[in-house]
């Protein structure tokens, strides 16, 4: 018999690996945001086959804009432009505390190839891809109230 789950936002003394995110959206004719870029975890890595915003831990002397342009680069194929800081958020996973540094991404150069194995999904409101990756939902509903979205934003 398991107990309830752990709160993902309950502070521990554990010290957070900070982590970039890119947030890919694409951008319609009149510069609406539109669809954004998920991809699974691939095989082999904690909480493979779940859908997140691709990205990876910041290493020793790098930005968080260098950091992201790098995994992009790593996992995805792409070469992106500017980043833009969006938001932040600490998650306690049980394997790792992580700070997400989510940046929005409108501009890359390249064509995708999943690197890892992993799949890609362009996805809007509500997502259809599952099972989510904890630290994603937030995202989701940053955007629902970004974008007036007030139904569900992913299913479980």
């Amino acid at each position: 018999m398991s107990g309830p789950s752990p709160d993902p936002h309950a502070p521990t003394d554990r010290v957070p690996v900070d982590v970039a995110v890119g947030v890919l959206v694409q951008r319609d004719g009149q510069g609406r945001e539109t669809e954004f870029l998920l991809t699974s975890r691939p095989e082999g890595k904690v909480y493979a086959g779940y859908w997140e915003f691709p990205g990876g831990k910041v290493e020793v002397g790098e930005t968080v804009h260098q950091a992201l342009a790098r995994e992009l680069h790593e996992e995805l194929g792409i070469s992106i432009g500017e980043s833009h800081t969006w938001q932040e958020l600490v998650m306690e996973y049980p394997h790792a505390k992580v700070r997400l540094h989510f940046r929005k991404v409108f501009d890359w150069t390249g064509s995708f190839e999943m690197r890892e194995q992993q799949a890609m999904a362009w996805q809007g409101l509500p997502v259809a891809v599952v099972p989510v990756l904890p630290g994603t939902i937030p995202v989701l509903q940053w955007f629902a109230a970004e974008r007036g979205f007030a139904g569900v934003t992913h299913r479980d």
